[in-house]
């Protein structure tokens, strides 16, 4: 993979989309209840690597800014960045519908290790929690966004 200026770009238009869109929608972007709507970006892997340092940034930033701390910062972000490594590899099966299983289920299980902590609330209770967050964003609203960027020849070439 060569970081060219398109590959570079790419990645800090994601970064600064996901960061600007998650702090903009504070109120819901963040704790165990949440819909995070910059996660309808977490389907881009599938189109582009340049989407996984993107992704990664963004949600590092966005973290920064909400005030959970250490664990959300480093802990989020990493799950984000295995989350979008594991959507580019699943760009290899060519089946878009699967794009949004790796954001959902890392986050689901992973978030949810430090946010029952850091909320004081049941495990499983915030699995759920944030497992429906995340299927709104990134099957409500990721999913048709990939449909949309593969049927429409322009916006793939910008992939």
């Amino acid at each position: 993979m060569s970081f060219t200026s398109k590959y570079i770009s790419q990645a800090g238009i994601i970064a600064a989309l996901y960061a600007v869109m998650t702090i903009i929608l504070a109120p819901i972007s963040y704790g165990p209840l949440q819909v995070r709507v910059s996660e309808a970006l977490t389907v881009l892997p599938y189109l582009t690597p340049a989407a996984i340092p993107g992704l990664f940034l963004g949600c590092l930033l966005a973290n920064i800014y909400g005030g959970l701390g250490l664990y959300d910062i480093i802990g989020g972000s990493l799950i984000t960045l295995l989350a979008a490594f594991f959507t580019y590899l699943l760009s290899r099966i060519k089946r878009p519908v699967l794009a949004p299983l790796p954001p959902i289920f890392l986050n689901a299980f992973g978030v949810s290790l430090y946010l029952h902590f850091l909320f004081k609330m049941p495990y499983w209770l915030t699995v759920v929690y944030v497992g429906m967050g995340e299927i709104v964003a990134c099957y409500f609203l990721g999913y048709p966004l990939l449909k949309i960027i593969l049927t429409r020849k322009r916006w793939k070439e910008y992939f």
